[in-house]
């Protein structure tokens, strides 16, 4: 065993690590010690775990993490390591990340999946760490998929973590915000792991054929389209490049469309009852609202490969037309209608043009929130003002008791008056006149504005 020092809790949510004097074995961390592989046997693993980072400097894409001044690199040179939550999509090297972190701080590393261990796991993890801190060595625990653990498990985590029996790592592919309990939030940091982008995937292809001892047979469109494919998952593109390198040898280089028989297109991450879901909504939103019609016609054309329900974009196209279009165009609130009722009525994916037709529509509408914002503001009004009654002459009076009482009295019909407009007092007796709805000065609206204005100098000039 390694010999380690160790400086106990000095707070609840880390403790500081000592300089490591030895290496930790491959004993200590990932079980037997390792023996001379046989070129047989190595070729027998999956490409994916023969190229395996050793070290924190071969993981890829992650270097706001792990570069010269990322936050993982700074804590490690602090020698503080902190419990941690790493949140990204699959195959970015939570793993990893979390194995290599226990290795360079000399801690024993010990892993749990969420998907498959209970209460019983959890306590005996807990038990084994606590008689290895007797003893000077400390653990890291590393629970995958930790957002399938319930509140109750959850919170079994929370004296281990603050008392530094062990370093938590927890790996999540869903928002920490949504998925984890507040307590344990609070003692541990989140770190955000992205995406791997195209330099990164190029590197992992690059190692591979350096691997393999050649090439892989594709051209430069099918390189480019078999980074595409993998979506930014660095195992899904080992795995693909696997399928690759069984060719024959002196299989002729393959174009796009040879590669898209060969290999199975990667599923778009979404997932319709998750965050991704809400994402996808809010930029589609935010891109209507932008008066952007060709990004929101490229989250709509997302959302559907993903398998998105037409029905549930329609329905939010409705909600933005009055929300940040109203009166600008009184014709977007119909054109949204009538985009969703002709996909009732055609269904997919023809039915799918007519809401594509509605998403360019909105997109290059006027927008206000006016509507929007004068609705806010009157119900405010309203609950502040409790129950005052309506001015008594716009009241009907349909017995004579009513009228006795002045209901209707002095009522002018604007019909009647010069310019069909009376100027008289629709609010309540004893509050202020407000103006709620303030119109834009864009599309129709600027008209609204003109003809308010105007009622207005009517309005001042009968005293009204």
């Amino acid at each position: 065993m390694p010999v380690i020092e160790h400086l106990w809790p000095l707070s609840s949510r880390r403790y500081m690590l000592a300089a490591v004097t030895t290496e930790p074995t491959s004993t200590d961390l990932f079980g037997p010690p390792e023996t001379a592989e046989t070129p047989e046997a190595k070729a027998a693993r999956p490409l994916a775990d023969r190229l395996r980072p050793k070290v924190l400097e071969e993981v890829v894409g992650q270097d706001h993490l792990l570069g010269p001044e990322g936050t993982l690199t700074r804590m490690l040179a602090r020698g503080s390591l902190a419990s941690l939550i790493l949140w990204g999509p699959p195959g970015v090297g939570k793993t990893t990340i979390a194995r290599l972190l226990a290795a360079r701080s000399g801690l024993h590393f010990t892993q749990l999946s969420a998907v498959f261990s209970g209460v019983a796991d959890l306590k005996r993890a807990f038990e084994e760490a606590t008689r290895r801190r007797r003893t000077g060595q400390g653990t890291l625990l590393f629970v995958d998929e930790i957002h399938r653990f319930n509140r109750a498990q959850q919170d079994g985590f929370l004296p281990v973590v603050e008392d530094g029996t062990v370093i938590l790592v927890g790996a999540t592919t869903e928002n920490p915000s949504f998925a984890l309990n507040g307590a344990l939030l609070s003692r541990c940091q989140v770190l955000v792991l992205r995406r791997l982008d195209d330099p990164a995937l190029e590197l992992l292809l690059e190692r591979a054929e350096t691997e393999l001892g050649r090439p892989f047979p594709v051209n430069g469109e099918a390189r480019q389209a078999l980074r595409a494919m993998a979506d930014g998952d660095g195992r899904y593109i080992l795995n693909m490049a696997e399928q690759l390198a069984a060719l024959p040898a002196g299989t002729k280089a393959m174009d796009p469309g040879a590669l898209s028989e060969l290999l199975a297109k990667r599923a778009a991450l979404y997932d319709k009852d998750r965050e991704e879901h809400y994402n996808l909504i809010s930029a589609l939103h935010k891109s209507l609202r932008g008066s952007d019609p060709d990004a929101a016609l490229y989250w709509f054309a997302r959302m559907l490969t993903g398998g998105e329900d037409p029905r549930y974009i329609a329905r939010r196209l409705v909600r933005f037309a009055a929300e940040d279009i109203g009166m600008a165009d009184p014709q977007a609130l119909p054109q949204a209608l009538a985009g969703w009722e002709t996909y009732e009525r055609l269904g997919s994916p023809e039915g799918e043009l007519a809401i594509a037709q509605v998403v360019v529509y909105l997109g290059t509408a006027p927008k206000s929130n006016a509507v929007y914002a004068a609705y806010g503001a009157a119900r405010a009004a309203a609950k502040a003002t409790g129950s005052l009654m309506p001015p008594a002459h716009i009241l009907n009076a349909p017995t004579k008791l009513m009228k006795q009482l002045g209901y209707g009295d002095g009522y002018a019909y604007d019909h009647g008056t010069e310019d069909a407009f009376s100027g008289q007092n629709y609010f309540p007796d004893g509050m202020n006149r407000e103006a709620f709805y303030q119109p834009k000065d864009r599309g129709f609206e600027r008209e609204i504005g003109k003809r308010l204005d105007y009622w207005a100098k009517l309005r001042a000039a009968k005293g009204g």
